[in-house]
Parts: structure tokens; C-alpha cells; sequence
């Protein structure tokens, strides 16, 4: 029953909307992710080497919960790079050849455009309460944009439904499963220690997580790609070979009998579609709700991180995973004559060329991913509820002791849902967390589509 509403939701119709909003994002604009290419490089990453974020602290309003545009960026991305980074790629490569990667890199493209609008939209229509605090994400522009409360509230129940499921319990169980495997250690010990590092940085609020991201990520990232960068050095002589056969695999069927390669690019289009939604989360709107409390920025600023962060994650991380796979394997998904898939066959790889050490390198880059993604999420989660809560007290008489309890019941819930993703088997789990993930896009498209006449392009 799950696997059949899973293959509903993530169908033909929800690619198509993904695929038909960054078009036309992408025409309306001109193109501005290729033709823009300096401007939002140049307003993002580059612009670290021209002068430091002043907002280090609490935001400048004297709110603890305000966020520097660094941090909102690094926490979007700890939200964004995780387990899809590692397991996403692999799955995506053995399910759908190849040519996955290619229709992921297609899925990044468009998806950048759409990454912008909707964070775009989410700095417009946001607003402060009336302790000075930001109200953002996709519920306030699905509210304050399109009028439509009740579809913005439906949005909330499911951005938090699925901040329980694929950001803490899928990422909580990937980290565990790591760690008991490399120190042989019980579950439940493993379980009491990640739920423990997660509880210490989420308890303390919006801003140690975005403190916590933007120091982890940045070198958790680098030393990912340094070690990626080092296997393809000594793999060069395989990479053109890798980057034909993602082309021919993508577009040019080797056998046109019985419909065959035709067949073959279906799947390759699926797989890579959906794994590189799943792993930018470009059209989710999470994107929007992430970047919401940054201070001193404009609509177009973030937007412009947000196509950055698509950038990195899909077209950076996502390929240098990718190439070093199909290096390694010439393309073939079960090496050695085994059934590889996931992060073993990525493990596989690395440990290939760089012997014990690239098993640890993998493991360890799981266990940091899926942390950062766990903080991340709850701070989503975090955005969601202030904006939930804030709807629900137009509805009905809530006073701010019952608001409080509220946030504390979702630090409970978030910690408890952290702990058993550590300790349960995730079959179910990951297709449910999935579906969330899916459904909020719907609303989330739907939105960002008909108020596009409010998004300016630098």
C-alpha cells in the first residue's frame, strides 16, 4: 500500500510539475542560472573572498533567532546535503544507469530557477510577529500571496511530518548504521549518543543550529570533495570514458530492438529526476523556510543561494560521487560480482583507490551529512511551526505558554523521533518520509507558479 502511494505521488505528474516550473522559471527569466552565471556566482560564494558576513551574531534587530545570510546559506545546505549525496547517487546509478546523472544534472538546472523563486517569494512575503520575530516559508506566501489558509496550514502538517520522518528518523538511521558498523558498538548505544548531540545543539534554538552549520558544513563539504578530487586524479584516465557513457546512456539507445533503449532512458530520466529533487529539494519550498529569518538581504540575494545550493549539492557533490563510481566500476553497477547499491557501493569505490582509508572517509561523510541534516530540519521544522502557530492564533485563542509548550513538545518529538529512527528498520520509513516530502510540493509549486509575477530577476 505504501510503495503503491509512494509510486503515485513521485509519478509522471509530480516530474512533470518539477520539470514545467523550472521552465518556465528558467524562460521568464532568460536563462538567468546560464546567462546570469557571474552575477549569481559572483553575489554568492564569490563574495566571500571580497569581504566577510558581518552578521556573525544574533541579527541586528537584537533577536536571537535572527540569522546572518552565511548561516541561512550553510543551514540550507546541511538540510540539502545528506544521505542523497552518497546513498541518493548510487541508488540513482544501479536503478537507472548512467544516464541518471545526466537527467540529474537537468533536474539541477531547471530546478535552480525554481529554487530561486520560491526563496525569492518566501523574503517577500515574510513578516515579523509581534516579538520582532520572522514568519516565513511557503505557508506565508500560500496564505498572505494566494489567500489561501487552508492549503498553507496543509503545507505545515506536512513539512513537519516530514521533518520527523526523511530529516531526523531516515538521517538518524543512516548515521547509526555507520557508526555501529565501523566500532561494532550496540544500537542503543549509538542511539543515546546522536540523539544526545542532536538534542544538545537543536535545544539551543534556531540560532546555535545555524551557528553549528555554518562551521560544520564548509569543512565537512571540503574534505568530501578533497578526497572525491583525489580519486578521480588517479582514476583520470577514466573519466572522459565515464562522462560518454552518462551521454550515450541519457540520450542515444544502444539497441532500438523491442524498444530496449528506449526503455533504458525512461528509467534513467525517472531516477535521475526524482533522486535529484530528493537530494536539492528544489520545488519542496524547505529551501524557502530555511532562508527566511536572514537579515540585512533582499529577495534576489537569497534567491541567488538558493540556485547556488542546488548548484553545489547536485552538479558539485552529487557529480564527483557519480564519477567516481562509474570510474571505478567502468559503469558497471555490481562490481567484483557483487550486489552493490547505496552507500556500500560507494564505499566500494573509494575503498578501491584509496584502501581502508576511503571506507572511513565514506562512513564518516555519512554520519556528518546526516548530523547536519538532522539540525537543519529541525530548524525547518522550527520555521514551520512559528508560522503554524501563528496562523492557528487567528482561529483560535492561544496565549504564549501554550505556544511554548507547543515548540517544547517539537524538541521532544523531534529528539524521540531521532532516537527510534536510530534503533528501527527504515523500510517504511523512507517511502512515508518520502511521500511528505513529494506532497509539499504540490501546494508549494502551485503557489510560487501563480504569484510569479512577484519575482524580480536581477
Amino acid at each position: 500500500m505504501i510503495h503503491h502511494l509512494h509510486g503515485m505521488v513521485w509519478g509522471p505528474v509530480l516530474l512533470g510539475l518539477l520539470l514545467f516550473g523550472g521552465l518556465f522559471f528558467t524562460l521568464e527569466s532568460g536563462g538567468f542560472q546560464f546567462r546570469g552565471f557571474g552575477t549569481w556566482w559572483g553575489s554568492t560564494i564569490g563574495s566571500l573572498f571580497r569581504q566577510k558576513d558581518k552578521n556573525h551574531g544574533p541579527g541586528h534587530t537584537g533577536q536571537t533567532d535572527s540569522i546572518s545570510k552565511i548561516q541561512a546559506a550553510c543551514t540550507a545546505l546541511a538540510a540539502t546535503i545528506g544521505t542523497g549525496n552518497i546513498v541518493g547517487v548510487a541508488s540513482a546509478l544501479t536503478a537507472g544507469g548512467p544516464g541518471a546523472i545526466f537527467w540529474m544534472w537537468v533536474s539541477a538546472a531547471l530546478g535552480m530557477m525554481t529554487a530561486y523563486a520560491e526563496t525569492s517569494l518566501g523574503i517577500v512575503y515574510r513578516y515579523r510577529d509581534a516579538k520582532g520575530r520572522w514568519i516565513c516559508g511557503p505557508m506565508v506566501y500560500l496564505d498572505r500571496g494566494l489567500g489561501k489558509p487552508a492549503f498553507s496550514f496543509l503545507y505545515g502538517i506536512l513539512c513537519l511530518m516530514a521533518s520527523l520522518g526523511m530529516g531526523s528518523m531516515v538521517q538518524s538511521n543512516a548515521a547509526a548504521e555507520t557508526v555501529c558498523y565501523l566500532t561494532g558498538a550496540a544500537p542503543i548505544l549509538c542511539a543515546a549518543v546522536i540523539t544526545g548531540l542532536v538534542v544538545f545543539v537543536t535545544i539551543g534554538g534556531k540560532y546555535r543550529v545555524a551557528w553549528v552549520a555554518e562551521r560544520l558544513v564548509p569543512v565537512s563539504a571540503g574534505i568530501y570533495i578533497l578526497f572525491s578530487a583525489a580519486v578521480l586524479i588517479i582514476c583520470r584516465s577514466r573519466i572522459i570514458p565515464a562522462f560518454q557513457e552518462i551521454f550515450a546512456s541519457a540520450l542515444l539507445p544502444k539497441s532500438m530492438v523491442g524498444g530496449a533503449g528506449g526503455y533504458g532512458i525512461a528509467r534513467a530520466f525517472r531516477y535521475g529526476i526524482a533522486r535529484g529533487v530528493f537530494s536539492n529539494e528544489a520545488g519542496l519550498g524547505s529551501l524557502a523556510g530555511l532562508h527566511g529569518a536572514a537579515e540585512d538581504t533582499t529577495p534576489s540575494e537569497q534567491g541567488m543561494w538558493a540556485m547556488f545550493e542546488v548548484f553545489f549539492d547536485t552538479v558539485v557533490i552529487c557529480t564527483m560521487t557519480a564519477l567516481v563510481i562509474l570510474c571505478v566500476t567502468g559503469g558497471a553497477g555490481n562490481p567484483a560480482g557483487g550486489s552493490y547499491d547505496g552507500a556500500v557501493l560507494t564505499a566500494y569505490c573509494f575503498e578501491a583507490v584509496l584502501g581502508g582509508a576511503g571506507r572511513y572517509l565514506v562512513s564518516g561523510s555519512m554520519v556528518v551529512f546526516a548530523f547536519a541534516t538532522m539540525i537543519a530540519w529541525y530548524y525547518l521544522g522550527c520555521q514551520t511551526l512559528e508560522a503554524v502557530t501563528a496562523q492557528m492564533s487567528r482561529w483560535v485563542n492561544m496565549t504564549d505558554s501554550t505556544v511554548q509548550k507547543i515548540k517544547a513538545g517539537y524538541l521532544i518529538l523531534y529528539g524521540y523521533s531521532v532516537f527510534l529512527g536510530c534503533v528501527s528498520t527504515m523500510t517504511a520509513v523512507w517511502e512515508l518520509s518520502d511521500i511528505w516530502n513529494g506532497l509539499m510540493a504540490f501546494p508549494n509549486m502551485a503557489a510560487i507558479l501563480m504569484l510569479h509575477s512577484h519575482v524580480r530577476y536581477p
